[in-house]
């Protein structure tokens, strides 16, 4: 379909649906901010600093609480809300793996009040899936590669932001009780959700503690047949979660806060199913069948725990101090891969197993921000970030190291200045953050499988050793921008913010294949900067909200993802350069409690194929978006509320790469009704309403050799919730 079609169709369904879009995802609804005060004014705690939004020269998202609610209610996870409200975030995989999941091009950090979710070592594409949503009051994204977060966040960070503490004194009960079902009803695709937040406050003492448990059934697409499992990096659909949530706060004084939070999350899948191939020459994709998976289920848990002490007056300034622990295991599935074939433990080559990843980090945080005293339009912030991991991936039905322990450290002192100038007419910001980083990693053993002499003889396979070392790297990241606002509610910014993250560590230690290695001397564990220019224009005025921005982002020593010939991605460093062009316009219109909306984002990557220098190819669907247009219509009256939002992923093709690996495309509509009771909140929530058959972006475009990661997308599914407040 081309983009012109898509827009006069986008419209017509606009007018034709009355009810629907464009639901501003700050802090408030159009029309609907407090005296004074606009959606850029909010504090992103993501950006570290008192400032209002409008002061600092980023593009910045804010999905607030009801808005959150809202995708919650259509989609079920924070991922996929964030996916279906940002035209530049890839549309995800709908599997729990989120490889290849893009934000601007590159991948995204997630955080949980600022506390990273990844595993740098070993990266297991499970950060989207820590917490349960019902724990999360909103979602700060901060688009484009910067250090605000530390390691990470080459794409951007999404930082979920926990539900606050009780702010009168007494008990508060909050509940969710949700119902979802595919089209049809069938009794093997229902699923359920039960939640509850208890919160009290006594004075300047408050605790609040909550559970919440979710059975998912089988997934079905649009055409009414079951999609199938991905058995090794695991399920959504088929699986049960369950998190624990609590807080605990004192209020030291009016200014001084002590917390504590802690979460634990598991997820696991049921193994009720096993897949059933499809046919990607006859366009059939894989579905699924009754039977039990061979080994222990994928399963994702998560643990974390925080401490923080802020105080909003310290001698002029605010200063933020926290500590955290955080734990992760993700378990795959397994097979009788090629790569685990060891003859010493069973020479016939049908050797099943499957890995895991156990990560652990503890990390501080500490900062200070205030103005310069006698020049108060010159604000500063100082601080100091501390991060050790250890992590390691091993086969769990053999024990074996596929990825040996590694520890990970990073220490990052950073400064940043904001400077106002002729009454804020203009504003001059940037910094810098110096990250001194070492890896220690002992001798070992590669598997078997990576010393072959003839891979199709599993009688060659003999491991690789591999001499250990304590690589390190330091480095400086700079950060600068203007931001002018001649006129209020006119803002335009130019910036520049370098990135930093390490290439999966894990991947390329457990893929040597050359004898002799040391790693002390190993350049492919060189760190990836990523550098972001942009230039960006906002209006918000009247009842209109409009944004445009394009944005360069360049690595010399990029990483990328490429299959090895047994389907097991590996990592090629390259140089990688990424543009795009965004574009969003909300506007309430002469309809009471009507609101339109219109986004769009536009990306091209490029990188070196062959290693001649030149970058002549174009980046694969493992690690770039499509185009797309995002359309949404919001209304609101009384007790009554609707969405409707419409995701035009347009057609592309990727140069350089092999021409079956091109995307067709495909449009997804979600349809949101709520009425407000006196019991609650009661919402009805339908994910692709006009149940359209699609393939996923990931299996469209990746893997085009393999049969078995050939899914369809989810068809019509609808989720009947209530919310209530005790």
């Amino acid at each position: 379909m081309r983009f012109s079609h898509i827009l006069a169709f986008s419209v017509s369904a606009l007018g034709f649906a009355k009810p629907a879009v464009a639901q501003d995802m700050a802090e408030s609804r159009p029309g609907q901010e407090a005296p004074g005060t606009r959606a850029s004014d909010i504090v992103v705690t993501a950006a570290r600093t008192q400032l209002p939004a409008s002061a600092l020269p980023l593009t910045i998202d804010v999905i607030n609480s009801q808005m959150l609610d809202r995708q919650l209610v259509i989609s079920g996870s924070t991922v996929d809300a964030v996916s279906a409200l940002l035209p530049s975030f890839s549309p995800t995989r709908e599997k729990l793996s989120g490889a290849g999941e893009s934000l601007r091009g590159r991948a995204p950090l997630y955080a949980i009040d600022g506390i990273p979710q990844s595993t740098p070592v070993r990266d297991g594409s499970r950060d989207g899936y820590t917490i349960d949503p019902f724990f999360i009051d909103r979602v700060e994204v901060i688009y484009g590669s910067n250090a605000l977060q530390g390691i990470g966040g080459t794409g951007g960070v999404v930082n979920q932001v926990t539900v606050p503490a009780p702010e009168n004194d007494g008990l508060r009960i909050r509940t969710l009780l949700q119902g979802t079902a595919a089209d049809g009803f069938d009794g093997e695709a229902l699923g359920g959700k039960l939640a509850a937040l208890a919160g009290w406050r006594s004075g300047a003492f408050d605790a609040s503690v909550g559970g919440a448990f979710q059975r998912r059934g089988a997934f079905v697409d649009g055409k009414g047949n079951r999609i199938g499992v991905d058995g090794t990096q695991g399920e959504i659909q088929d699986s049960d979660s369950w998190s624990v949530f609590g807080r605990i706060g004192y209020q030291l004084t009016e200014d001084t806060r002590l917390e504590l939070i802690a979460n634990h999350f598991e997820l696991e899948g049921n193994n009720h199913y096993v897949l059933v191939p499809g046919d990607r020459a006859a366009g059939i994709p894989a579905s699924s069948t009754r039977g039990t998976t061979q080994g222990n289920p994928p399963s994702n848990r998560a643990d974390m725990v925080s401490l923080a002490l802020r105080d909003s007056d310290l001698a002029g300034g605010s200063f933020t101090l926290q500590g955290f622990y955080n734990q992760t295991r993700d378990t795959f599935g397994g097979g009788t891969f090629a790569t685990f074939q060891d003859p010493m433990i069973d020479p016939t080559g049908q050797l099943f197993d499957q890995s895991a990843n156990k990560s652990r980090k503890l990390g501080g945080k500490v900062s200070y921000e205030r103005p310069v005293p006698g020049f108060e339009d010159l604000v500063v912030t100082i601080g100091f970030d501390a991060l050790l991991d250890k992590t390691r991936q091993y086969l769990v039905q053999t024990g074996r190291d596929w990825v040996p322990e590694t520890e990970f450290r990073s220490f990052a002192p950073f400064a940043q200045a904001n400077l106002a100038l002729f009454d804020g007419l203009l504003r001059l910001a940037g910094g810098l953050r110096h990250e001194d980083v070492k890896l220690k990693v002992g001798d070992y053993e590669t598997l078997a499988s990576y010393g072959a002499t003839d891979r199709a003889d599993v009688s060659t396979y003999q491991p690789v050793f591999v001499a250990g070392g304590s690589p390190s790297f330091s480095d400086t990241l700079f950060n600068g921008g203007v931001i002018l606002e001649p006129i209020d509610g006119i803002r335009a910014y130019g910036s520049y913010a370098e990135g930093y993250t390490i290439a999966d560590v894990g991947r390329i230690l457990r893929g040597i294949t050359e004898q002799g290695v040391d790693i002390d001397d190993f350049l492919s564990l060189e760190p990836v900067i990523s550098n972001n220019k942009e230039l960006g224009v906002e209006v918000e005025r009247g009842p209109l909200k409009a944004s445009a921005s394009y944005f360069w982002s360049s690595s010399k020593l990029g990483s990328r993802l490429v299959l090895n010939p047994d389907g097991i991605f590996e990592v090629v460093r390259a140089p990688v350069e990424i543009e795009g062009l965004e574009l969003s316009l909300a506007t309430r219109t002469p309809v009471p409690g009507l609101d339109l909306s219109i986004g769009f984002s536009h990306l091209t990557g490029r990188t070196d194929d062959d290693g001649d220098g030149i970058l002549e190819a174009d980046l694969d669907g493992a690690n770039i978006s499509p185009d797309r247009v995002n359309l949404a219509a919001d209304f609101e009256s009384g007790r009554f509320s609707a969405r409707t939002q419409a995701r035009f992923y347009l057609k592309r093709a990727f140069d350089g790469q092999p021409a079956e690996a091109s995307f067709s495309g495909y449009t997804v509509l979600d349809v949101y009704l709520g009425y407000r009771t006196d019991f609650g909140l009661v919402s009805l929530g339908i994910q692709n309403a006009l149940d359209e058959y699609y393939l996923t972006y990931d299996s469209d475009t990746v893997r085009t050799f393999d049969d078995n990661r050939y899914f369809a997308g989810r068809g019509r599914t609808l989720t009947l919730s209530l919310q209530s407040e005790f």
